[in-house]
């Protein structure tokens, strides 16, 4: 076992645990953020992606202890004073989700993408997504509400 240290959502949290333990186990069974899903276990999803000091990472096979010192934001974390963070309010007004498992991962792999490239092309936007699975096969609305995210994000610039 092992204490580890780290910032989930702008909140310093720590956790006693196997230090390879997978990051997802300990941000869902540990902390109750359950907006992270587990999907394949073997990071060919993106059901579980977060963001690790910004970058999307895939929980479901980060260990624990590479987040020791860190900062990680889950879907959680994104909303602000009851306002939903520009990609999550695209994503909600192109109705880019049918059953939502696999929303969470793409909505912060989308964030991460628009602080690299705010105004992508849908080939960017589709190379930038590659490796979320959608069961539902809502990817023409995947791609549309990433572009809506990149106009309601530059607004708020």
């Amino acid at each position: 076992m092992a204490t580890i240290k780290f910032t989930v959502n702008g909140t310093a949290r720590s956790v006693e645990t196997e230090p390879e333990r997978p990051l997802l186990e300990v941000l869902r069974e540990d902390l109750g953020l359950t907006g992270t899903k587990y999907g394949c276990g073997e990071g060919q999803c993106g059901a579980c992606t977060v963001l690790l000091d910004g970058r999307p990472t895939l929980s479901c096979i980060t260990p624990a202890r590479e987040v020791q010192g860190r900062k990680v934001t889950t879907i959680e974390g994104l909303a602000a004073n009851g306002k939903l963070h520009p990609v999550q309010q695209a994503f909600v007004e192109e109705s880019a989700m049918q059953c939502g498992y696999c929303t969470p991962g793409m909505v912060l792999r989308t964030v991460s993408l628009l602080e690299r490239n705010p105004n992508p092309t849908d080939g960017e936007i589709i190379e930038g997504l590659n490796g979320h699975l959608c069961r539902c096969n809502g990817y023409h609305r995947i791609v549309a509400a990433v572009r809506r995210a990149a106009v309601l994000a530059g607004k708020q610039s």
